[in-house]
């Protein structure tokens, strides 16, 4: 169960293909029926899962506020008379529809961030938003049978705070056969992901620009902000060295990340999600054989570091990260890449899912 796009979300697909040989699998989500699963329910896509209503938050009616919400509520319905053995469920939303299941096996919740604390750099959300979603939390999540989590940081904090302990399963990409490719000047580097402000892509850019390094910057961004995709458009205007692409589908990313050197991401801390960040794109970058820049994030830093696969910048500055460009040079970017196809089963999602698929055979 997720209120997403199942086709089109990464982290559900390797899910849902680790489950399907095994066990009779039923979807319930937005948008069509994923490959290989033997029933779908549909949610309709009108109905947003986080429409929960203001005036029930505000006045702390959190049981109304979730029963209420009208996705949870057209989910309840679809599922209404059915019966499973085991329900994962991905993320918070859909826990308290799991648990009413009362599956034969239990309930297992994927989580995918420290959902309280996921926009606390919002005055607004720490205020209304923060207190319901932990109350979904300590009445939901807490009384499911099994957890999973993308980061150490973030399993370490729901067992300090609600308890339970979370098995840290990474957001690592399939495995890929690719060469690794040659590097020369100009060094490619690359960014591949959702134009979100809060996570400041602006910075890269700023970065570019002040580098004295023969680098040039592609940026591939999943429209979230359009507004803010034409912003960073307009700055490959007056800046050569910069291409801002639309994104490609995710079956085709990998092998486009494998025609670039080194991927970049420098997150700023805003939030505690952010901070505690292990995404995807990092094992992207390293099945497509690239080497990496990365802010002081831990979990970014840690992986970078134990694997040797390229830098770590010493703040989430431009003026830090423009001294990374400088420091760049062929040698150095071929050894990132070799370093990355090293590690590349290693750090693929075929061990990844292997702790869903024990956490569920536990079940």
């Amino acid at each position: 169960m997720s209120f997403s796009e199942l086709r089109s979300d990464a982290r559900l697909l390797k899910q849902i293909a680790g489950f399907v040989d095994d066990y009779a699998v039923t979807t319930c989500g937005y948008g069509s029926q994923p490959d290989g699963v033997d029933a779908h329910i549909e949610l309709s896509a009108e109905h947003p899962v986080w429409a929960y209503s203001r005036s029930l938050l505000l006045s702390r009616q959190y049981r109304a506020a979730y029963w209420g919400n009208p996705a949870i509520q057209e989910a309840r319905q679809r599922l209404a008379g059915r019966s499973f053995d085991i329900v994962l469920a991905n993320d918070v939303d859909p826990a308290g529809i799991a648990l009413e299941l009362r599956p034969v096996r239990g309930v297992h919740i994927d989580l995918h961030e420290f959902s309280p604390r996921q926009k606390e750099d919002l005055l607004r959300w720490r205020l209304f938003v923060a207190p319901f979603v932990g109350w979904m939390v300590r009445t939901f999540v807490a009384k499911a049978n099994s957890w999973s989590t993308v980061s150490s940081g973030l399993s370490r904090e729901y067992e300090r705070v609600f308890g339970f302990n979370a098995e840290v399963v990474t957001n690592a990409s399939p495995a890929h056969e690719l060469p690794v490719q040659d590097v020369a000047p100009p060094i490619r580097l690359v960014h591949s992901g959702a134009a979100l402000r809060d996570r400041k892509l602006e910075i890269m850019i700023d970065a570019l620009e002040r580098s004295s390094a023969d680098v040039t910057l592609d940026l591939f961004l999943t429209a979230n902000d359009p507004t803010y995709v034409a912003e960073l458009r307009a700055r490959s205007d007056s800046l050569e060295q910069l291409t801002v692409h639309e994104a490609v589908p995710y079956a085709e990313l990998i092998r486009t990340l494998n025609e670039f050197d080194v991927g970049v991401f420098v997150l700023e801390p805003l939030n505690f999600s952010y901070k505690w960040a292990l995404p995807n794109k990092l094992f992207d970058f390293v099945q497509a054989r690239l080497g990496m820049i990365v802010g002081p994030s831990p979990e970014m830093a840690e992986l970078v570091s134990r694997y040797a696969l390229g830098a770590v910048s010493e703040s989430f500055s431009a003026d830090d990260l423009a001294d990374q460009f400088n420091k760049l040079t062929p040698a150095t970017v071929a050894r990132w890449k070799s370093a990355a196809n090293a590690a590349a089963h290693e750090l693929s999602s075929d061990a990844q899912v292997a702790l869903w698929k024990a956490a569920i055979a536990r079940l």
